[in-house]
Parts: C-alpha cells; sequence; structure tokens
C-alpha cells in the first residue's frame, strides 16, 4: 500500500469551509441528552408534587380480585382443616373411625362462636 499524501492545513480549512455556505439552513441536532440521574430527579418531583393515580384502574383491580381471591380460599381451606382436625378428634374419643355431623356440631360448639384456627 502506497503512503498517502498529506493535505495541507489551508486545503483542509478550504474544503471545511466550502462544506457550509451562507445562507443553508441550520442542520437540525439530535435530541438534548440530560445527564444520569437528572431526567429521574425531574420525574420524582412531579410524581410527588401531584395527586393523580399512577396505575391503570383495570389492571390494578385484576391483581387485587386475584389476591383477594387466593386469600379467601387460603383461609377458607386452613378453617375447614382445622374443623376436620377437631371433629376427627372427637369421633376418635367417641371410640369410632367414621366421623358424623355430631361430631362436627360438636368441635365447632366447643370452639366458640368465632371458631378461628386458635
Amino acid at each position: 500500500m502506497p503512503p498517502r499524501k498529506r493535505q495541507s492545513d489551508a486545503s483542509r480549512r478550504k474544503s471545511r469551509q466550502s462544506d457550509v455556505q451562507p445562507g443553508d439552513p441550520i442542520p437540525n441536532r439530535g435530541k438534548r441528552r440530560y445527564r444520569p440521574g437528572t431526567v429521574a430527579l425531574r420525574e420524582i418531583r412531579k410524581y410527588q408534587s401531584g395527586t393523580q393515580l399512577l396505575l391503570r384502574q383495570l389492571p390494578f383491580s385484576r391483581l387485587v380480585r386475584e389476591i383477594a381471591e387466593s386469600a379467601l380460599q387460603e383461609a377458607a381451606e386452613a378453617f375447614l382443616v382445622h374443623l376436620f382436625e377437631d371433629t376427627n378428634l372427637c369421633a376418635i374419643h367417641a371410640k369410632r373411625v367414621t366421623i358424623m355431623q355430631k361430631d362436627i356440631q360438636l368441635a365447632r360448639r366447643i370452639r366458640g362462636v368465632w371458631g378461628g384456627l386458635g
């Protein structure tokens, strides 16, 4: 590969000046870039000053329904398991293996009004 010819400083300046002529439109610059964290701080100030809701209502509603359904199912299953444990103890106390309705009634009566898991 042959060595390259170097341009003189004057010819380089001349070529740069010929690129932009008077009256040419100003070229568009790219979008302004802020330093990292500046926009985040601005958004924090914006959202802290307002009172509008930030989450969409329908997705939030679906999420709450799903969580509530799971919580209700967990509570119901825990209640029933505990009730059947007590019912089984009542049946065993009566020297039986099979649980009956009267065992459930006795277990609920012993538990009290609220019949919690305690």
